[in-house]
């Protein structure tokens, strides 16, 4: 055992589990520790809000599959974080936040910077680890990082601010990974009897798959089946798009081709998923969801199986040896699921046409609303850009190995049909959690975790204004990204809902903004506006080559039209009532 101060210990524990970098704001509370990082070979990366640091993490860790590391100062610094970490939390993001408390001589006293730290965080973390004394720092810091990795999802570590000081004799523990397995027997094979015999199975792919690195294992199941393979909601990256089995994502403004043909499954193996309520509801007029079929579901963590779905065969295994050991066993079976084989394949390849073919045509939203504002921009504004057409050339501008980031809205949701990926770890959304601000700072954090990679985030208005500052800590810290804003000068999610509920009383919904692509250029990057649709693919192609060659962080603001997609939460609103006299026109 070696003497130490518990800072030094701290700082080891990290060298120990490979952290090199750390995003969040510099404080007092653990300066101590701060003031050695560099020499142990970890840089922190400032940041301008601390909730952009968390969502850095969040980012790094998920194009990285290393953990992402976050710090803040005690009370405020680490209040702002709570948000970023329950994106990470519904993403499954192995995040490690180190929230130093304020001092155990000052407890209780309404201090300075005082807080309760821990509740803040319970219901978005795997574990919570408290240094309740300095000779423990190792320990505990240890086993944050251990557990973040063994329970997929964020951990917090607390430290009392005075616990940094002092001396100690200390052994730096070594990292303990686990070495995850493909779950019973009994259930691989009830699994794969069911698949044997399936005349329609169907693989969901999921972000398990992406996390343990199985999208190999999945293509090599799907094939061995002929089966069709869908991702799941925003994980469109599970499954590689020029793949003659992927047939697009499912959820919210997701593929037709994939829903028509879950809707005829008898089999489905949700691999790596778990079948989360939001990913799964009607789209299009579509309720596609088989309610006959049998489902096999595979997860790692065994409290979501069967949670969401009514399931016939529940594996609580990894997705990558789950897949190994389904293939093994179909492959001793040699005619499974076999007798209509090249049926299905000529079905896969008629869906996944007609679905292009309707993409290619649908230039724009054709609801009355839709069509109202279209006219009225045209006359008072000339002639902007319609979103669907903007996706659609962003997507054949797409470089190679992009990493793409989305916010929370409508344009961002409707990116979905047009988002395609070749390899896992490409692509990064808020998940469940659905907050606005995600996508510039995760972006950041995936640039840092794969600066060979091109990064670009996709942002509407309202989201860009809650987050645009981080653009700072890109230019500051030479982490170039490529932002695309989509200006429509709406809360566009929400204010389809006014319209389809609400009578288009529109309240709060207007945004009138400056130009985010000057504000851009203000804080030191390039900016470019697009209103014409030629220049489109041109502008980013410009703005990834001045990324990937020059360093150079732009911001490309595209003018879109006030046109909005489906409804956001069709399932949670309905036609309202209203009984007082005064309120009688408000239905």
């Amino acid at each position: 055992m070696a003497r130490m101060t518990p800072s030094e210990a701290f700082v080891e524990t990290l060298v120990a589990n490979g952290v090199t970098k750390i995003f969040g704001i510099m404080g007092s509370a653990f300066m101590d520790a701060m003031d050695i990082f560099a020499p142990a070979g970890i840089e922190l990366i400032p940041v301008v809000h601390e909730q952009g640091a968390a969502h850095m993490a969040d980012g790094y860790a998920r194009a990285s599959g290393n953990h992402g590391v976050v710090i803040g100062q005690n009370g405020p610094g680490v209040s702002n974080c709570v948000t970023g970490i329950a994106a990470a939390y519904w993403a499954h993001s192995p995040v490690v936040i180190i929230t130093p408390e304020a001092g155990t001589m000052g407890t209780e006293l309404g201090g300075f910077q005082e807080a309760h730290q821990l509740p803040m965080f319970q219901e978005f973390t795997k574990y919570q680890g408290h240094v309740n004394n300095p000779q423990r720092m190792a320990e505990f810091t240890g086993r944050c990082f251990d557990r973040a990795m063994a329970e997929i999802g964020p951990t917090q570590l607390n430290i009392p601010r005075d616990f940094f000081y002092g001396d100690i004799d200390v052994e730096i523990p070594q990292p303990q990974r686990l070495d995850r397995g493909p779950g019973g027997n009994q259930s691989l094979d009830a699994a794969a009897e069911l698949l044997a015999s399936a005349k329609s199975p169907v693989i969901l792919s999921g972000g398990g798959v992406v996390m343990a690195d199985a999208v190999a294992e999945c293509i090599a199941l799907a094939e061995l089946l002929g089966a069709p393979v869908v991702n799941s909601y925003q994980h469109n990256d599970s499954f590689p798009a020029s793949h003659p089995l992927w047939c697009g994502s499912l959820g919210y403004q997701g593929s037709k081709a994939g829903m028509e043909l879950i809707s005829k499954a008898d089999v489905v193996l949700a691999l790596g998923s778990r079948l989360g309520p939001f990913g799964t509801l009607p789209q299009y007029g579509m309720d596609y969801w088989p309610q006959d079929a049998k489902i096999i579901q595979v997860d790692a963590d065994h409290k979501v199986l069967g949670l969401v779905k009514k399931i016939s065969v529940g594996i609580c295994g990894d997705a990558r040896a789950a897949s190994i050991a389904l293939t093994e066993r179909l492959a001793a079976k040699e005619l499974a699921c076999n007798s209509n084989r090249d049926e299905r394949a000529a079905e896969i390849a008629s869906e996944k046409a007609a679905w292009e073919a309707e993409l290619d045509e649908w230039t724009h939203e054709r609801d009355p609303y839709s069509l109202d504002m279209i006219a009225e921009q045209e006359a008072e504004e000339g002639n902007w850009l319609h979103p669907r057409q903007v996706l659609r050339e962003l997507e054949k501008a797409m470089p190679e190995d992009v990493m793409i980031s989305t916010d929370i809205g409508n344009i961002n949701s409707v990116a979905h049909s047009y988002l395609r990926f070749e390899k896992p770890r490409s692509f990064f959304a808020p998940m469940s959690f659905g907050n606005c601000g995600y996508a510039l700072p995760t972006i950041i954090g995936a640039k840092a975790a794969a600066p060979h990679r091109p990064a670009i985030a996709y942002s509407g208005d309202g989201a860009w204004g809650m987050s645009m500052s981080e653009i700072m800590t890109s230019v500051r810290h030479d982490i170039p990204v490529t932002a695309v804003v989509f200006h429509n000068r709406d809360w566009g999610a929400e204010k389809k809902n006014q319209v389809e509920f609400y009578g288009r009383r529109f309240v709060a919904a207007e945004l009138v903004s400056e130009s985010f692509a000057g504000i851009g250029q203000a804080m030191g990057t390039e900016g470019i506006v697009v209103d014409q649709l030629e220049d489109v693919g041109p502008a980013l192609k410009k703005a990834v080559d001045l990324q990937m060659n020059e360093g150079k962080t732009t911001v490309i603001e595209i003018m879109c039209t006030r046109e909005l997609g489906d409804p956001f939460r069709r399932d949670a609103l309905s036609t309202p009532v209203r009984y007082l006299e005064k309120y009688k026109d408000y239905v």
